[in-house]
């Protein structure tokens, strides 16, 4: 772009009015603005002038504003694309990122968003055009998938649009990225969102859960072994960083790694090359790491309990995702989602919520988040008796003014510590929407006991050996 030009905006919408504001606001900035009423009209102007930024409305009557955005970038590839839309919806946000926008705004639009958003685009355009998240090498376009395909993020609250735009601009780097928000918010789809729309998409994305494993196992899993590095090594093993070579890594609860294992995983990020264990030879490895906690890792590092290096190694890009009581205006649509989701799955004719029922999840706290929601949803699907869920097919806790019996004195007097641990245990895994991990954590115990404990409930036996030991008290 010749310094001696004024930068050329192109506004495309077909409500004249909000183009001609839009245009009056910024040829007082300087600007050399051109406007359309149409996409065919955009598409046309572009072809006989440069423009260093395309303002676009989407819902258009002719062409809508995702594909003037493809055609141009056949006709204007080093025009910068902003999307404008009435319809904020987070799916609308999805595809406009991915087919290469540089950001979306919604209507009614803010004038200082959009005077903000233009001037990133410009500085952009003066740093040179970047390839957008989600293409490989091989031209713009929906992102390719890896071998398992994630659901769609779904919200239209602004912390998920905002948290969108934020994972667009991030999946087209290599920087690591942290991912903080409480248990069933959704953190590991966040991360394989990201690598799906990075250039890594054809590679592998490996999850692992750094609680459910011990020191060793973790190492091992994650770094591979050597034939006979211990008991039970029969073979060797490649371990997951180099399964996911040119891919990426996602550490969920990265906040549970001993300090030991975190200086291993440090020195891998540093090196870029893993040591199997029992091994002598190190092997390069080129991967991308994205981690997610529950925890405040500010807080493990001032206690002792985190590598600070490590934590501003992961740290580079930080995303919070909100919990769901935060953003109550998505509990409707994350809920007709998994509605069709599982009642597709079991071939059963439910079409929606009743009144009552829907007040009722929206009235719910969901400590368990969505992971909840989705569980409260799938039980409800199963229990319909008609083509509507109603208040009655969802759990006892979300109808106002339920209350389980209480057991008799008699009986109550009767009851042995195990089976009030039992009681108890079952009531915490329902609050948190059957998240074991998180259950493991309220309770106080160590996961691989609770396991235990549920497989004697299902078993039916009455004497639990842990309750009462100590570390495995029920409290």
């Amino acid at each position: 772009m010749s310094a001696r030009r004024r930068p050329a905006m192109l506004v495309v919408d077909d409500d004249a009015g909000s183009s001609g504001l839009l245009r009056e606001i910024f040829v007082q900035e300087g600007y050399d603005v051109s406007q359309a009423g149409s996409g065919a009209e955009a598409l046309k102007l572009a072809s006989e002038k440069p423009f260093d930024v395309v303002l676009s409305d989407v819902q258009m009557p002719d062409i809508d504003g995702i594909e003037v955005l493809r055609r141009l970038k056949q006709v204007a590839p080093d025009a910068i694309v902003i999307l404008v839309t009435a319809y904020g919806t987070i799916e609308a946000a999805i595809r406009a990122l991915h087919e290469g926008a540089f950001d979306y705004v919604r209507k009614p639009f803010k004038l200082d968003e959009v005077r903000l958003c233009v001037a990133r685009a410009m500085e952009r355009r003066q740093v040179g055009p970047a390839r957008p998240a989600g293409t490989t090498g091989q031209g713009a376009g929906s992102p390719s998938r890896g071998s398992r395909g994630s659901r769609p993020i779904i919200g239209s609250h602004p912390a998920m649009v905002e948290l969108y735009k934020l994972v667009s601009r991030v999946a087209g780097t290599k920087s690591s990225v942290l991912i903080m928000g409480e248990s069933g918010t959704g953190k590991e789809l966040i991360a394989r969102t990201i690598h799906e729309a990075s250039p890594r998409s054809d590679r592998p994305f490996v999850a692992v859960n750094c609680t459910s494993l011990s020191e060793t196992l973790l190492e091992s899993e994650l770094f591979g072994h050597v034939k006979g590095a211990f008991t039970g090594a029969i073979e060797r093993r490649p371990g997951l960083f180099l399964e996911a070579n040119r891919g990426t890594v996602f550490l969920d609860e990265v906040g549970d790694m001993s300090l030991s294992m975190q200086s291993k995983l440090l020195r891998v990020l540093q090196e870029e090359e893993v040591k199997p264990v029992g091994g002598n030879e190190t092997i390069p490895v080129d991967v991308r790491v994205v981690a997610a906690t529950h925890q405040d890792l500010e807080a493990l590092v001032r206690a002792g309990r985190f590598r600070m290096d490590l934590y501003y190694r992961l740290h580079v890009v930080a995303l919070r995702v909100p919990p769901l009581r935060e953003r109550r205006e998505d509990i409707p649509v994350l809920a007709e989602h998994f509605l069709r989701e599982y009642a597709a799955r079991s071939n059963r004719v439910v079409r929606g919520f009743s009144p009552r029922a829907m007040e009722a999840l929206l009235a719910h706290p969901w400590p368990g988040n969505v992971r909840e929601l989705e569980n409260v949803v799938e039980r409800a699907v199963a229990l319909a008796q008609g083509s509507t869920v109603e208040e009655a097919d969802l759990p006892d806790k979300l109808i106002p003014g339920s209350r389980i019996p209480a057991a008799e004195p008699q009986a109550a007097s009767r009851a042995t510590l195990d089976e009030v641990a039992r009681s108890y245990v079952l009531q915490v895994l329902d609050q948190v929407g059957g998240n074991k991990s998180e259950a493991a954590r309220v309770l106080g115990i160590p996961r691989r006991t609770l396991y235990r404990m549920l497989e004697r409930y299902e078993t039916g036996e009455s004497a639990s050996p842990d309750v009462g030991r100590p570390g495995t008290s029920v409290h």
